[in-house]
Parts: C-alpha cells; structure tokens; sequence
C-alpha cells in the first residue's frame, strides 16, 4: 500500500480540498485575500499532509483563522 492513500486519507483530502475549492473560488470572485488564502492553504495541505486527521486539524484552524480575521475588517 503507497504511503497515504488509505480511506481516511482519500476523504478527508477530497472534503477539505473541496471546501479549499470553494473559499479559492468565493476569495477571487469577491476579490477578497483572506479566503483565497485560506482556500489555498487547504488544497496545498490536501497534498502535503498524509495524515488525515493533521489534514483536518490544519483545515480547521485555516478555517477558523479565515472566518476570524474577516470579522476583524481588515479588508
């Protein structure tokens, strides 16, 4: 079995870079930095992290670190 590529590891890379997808795509539409970055921090962890619960951990905080520093207003 290849490194990584278990069950686990497969769905929590095909939610959270979904949802990566998403905020890229929300970010670049309403020309906005945080979620663009925060969605691309997502997808770029999708492929480098092969645990999938530090996957999702890193998701989360990108996450919660996205929805934050939007409410701050600093854009």
């Amino acid at each position: 079995m290849l490194l990584g590529f278990n069950e686990g590891f497969l769905w929590a890379s095909l939610i959270w870079g979904s949802v990566g997808t998403g905020y890229l795509v929300y970010g670049s539409r309403q020309k906005s930095a945080f979620p663009f970055l925060g969605g691309l921090g997502m997808i770029v962890a999708s492929y480098l992290i092969d645990s999938w619960w530090q996957m999702s951990l890193v998701s989360i905080a990108l996450i919660a670190a996205t929805h934050w520093l939007l409410r701050r207003e600093f854009f």
